[in-house]
């Protein structure tokens, strides 16, 4: 990795730097500010706050893609609040051991590599789920715990990936075949269980019993006391296989989407009016769960 010290005090950059070195990392060394304005990237910059204000920040902003670490003597809002607000990763106070330095160097190299490997996989995840996941999902009205049935796994991964998206929730992904411990999910967080289905009939029930008023959606082909329960299905795909008449397609839509949508965008969606989607709730004796 390439690091670049900024530091005017010449006997404490290369002191650093032959330090550094002995650790992997390929150093150059910046004694004034202008040598640091270059267009050069730099992995690492340690910047040291004896430059003045004008020229520091400058640094700053040059490297803002890089871990930039702070060399101060002391701390204060010009030498630690200010220059975070920044855009600075962190600070190191003078005289420090080396091997603290590389520890808080290492910290950010993996903080930077999960940050980008977590945006690449949402960008897969949404890609992969924009079929499968609910064109609009009210995350108010889901009660937990629930559980949701679909035909495909797929169906039921995209909505509770919606789920997290739009209600701000972290969301722990669990075999139930290998087992977790409820105690350890994090505040703000819910539990997702997928192939509950393959356990046998009492060890999913114990289970399902174990998780009663906990966070959790659980994709299952059947309900649980105890639990919300929400059927997601593919209504183009049942056109597909099956002949239904206009009036029992509007009675599957208004199952598929009624604990998800208001009236008003189920309404939309049928081109009909709210008038007769209450029409053909009352006729086929479909209610809203409370």
């Amino acid at each position: 990795m390439r690091v670049l010290i900024v530091e005017n005090e010449i006997y404490l950059a290369q002191s650093i730097a032959s330090k550094l070195s002995e650790f992997g990392y390929s150093c150059e060394i910046a004694t004034h500010t202008f040598e640091a304005l270059r267009d050069d990237k730099y992995d690492v910059v340690l910047l040291s706050t004896s430059f003045g204000a004008n020229e520091f920040y400058k640094v700053i902003e040059n490297h803002k893609n890089s871990i930039i670490i702070l060399l101060i003597s002391y701390i204060s809002s010009d030498t630690v609040l200010n220059p975070i607000k920044a855009g600075v990763s962190d600070y190191i106070q003078k005289p420090f051991m080396i091997e603290e330095l590389v520890r808080k160097i290492k910290f950010f190299e993996s903080f930077k590599r999960y940050e980008t490997l977590n945006e690449t996989y949402r960008i897969m995840l949404e890609s992969a789920m924009i079929v499968n996941k609910p064109a609009s999902l009210d995350h108010k009205k889901i009660k937990l715990p629930l559980i949701i049935s679909s035909s495909k796994i797929q169906i039921s991964d995209g909505f509770v990936f919606s789920y997290a998206k739009e209600s701000g929730l972290n969301c722990k992904i669990v075999d139930a075949k290998l087992g977790f411990d409820i105690k350890a999910l994090l505040p703000n967080s819910f539990i997702y269980i997928r192939n509950i289905d393959e356990l046998s009939l009492e060890a999913r029930a114990n289970m399902l019993d174990s998780l009663r008023g906990t966070p959790t959606i659980v994709h299952s082909a059947s309900d649980h006391i105890g639990f919300n329960f929400m059927m997601l299905g593919e209504p183009r795909a049942a056109m597909m296989s099956d002949i239904l008449s206009i009036d029992e397609y509007v009675k599957q839509m208004i199952l598929l989407y009624q604990d998800i949508l208001p009236d008003t965008e189920i309404s939309k969606k049928l081109g009909i009016s709210r008038k007769s989607i209450w029409e053909r709730r009352k006729r086929h004796d479909i209610y809203r769960q409370k």
